[in-house]
């Protein structure tokens, strides 16, 4: 639970020549809208967290697609996995170290960021048929739907 704090709207008059009202029924409200967006939305201002990516979720009627961009990343470094209803692709990127210091062995550092992503698919989802394909830092999860979950289009009879 996130406690919020109440702040009361600041009073701003509009000119001089309404000096006579106390108050404009249009005073304060910037600030009760920042408030409102900041607490509202506070948690999302942050950046992303750096061990997780975006991915996309599409479907048409006999799959479901998450497609996610991996830049820089070897098609040996990514895992996907389905367990218990959820969608797991893990993926490591290494880059040599930036600074251009090597070991005793004259070998370059190498720095290494793991990313991780997971995806609730349910059960409509055929695991033992999951494919993907990955090419120019694009990864495409292909999901088979199961009978049950496709859509069916029934006629109607008309009497």
């Amino acid at each position: 639970m996130r406690l919020v704090r109440y702040t009361y709207p600041s009073y701003r008059r509009l000119s001089p020549v309404f000096s006579g009202l106390t108050r404009s029924p249009w005073s304060g409200l910037e600030s009760e809208i920042d408030r409102l967006f900041t607490s509202a939305l506070g948690d999302f201002a942050g950046a992303v967290p750096s061990t997780r990516f975006p991915v996309d979720l599409y479907e048409d009627k006999d799959n479901t697609y998450v497609r996610a961009e991996l830049p820089g990343v070897n098609r040996d470094d990514i895992n996907v996995e389905v367990v218990d209803g959820y969608l797991t692709v893990t993926a490591a990127r290494k880059t040599p170290a930036a600074d251009g210091s090597s070991t005793g062995s004259g070998q370059a550092k190498e720095q290494s960021f793991s990313f991780s992503r997971s995806v609730s698919v349910g059960d409509t989802v055929q695991a033992d048929k999951v494919s993907a394909a990955y090419e120019n830092g694009v990864l495409i999860v292909t999901l088979p739907k199961r009978e049950e979950a496709k859509p069916k289009k029934i006629t109607v009879a008309v009497k």
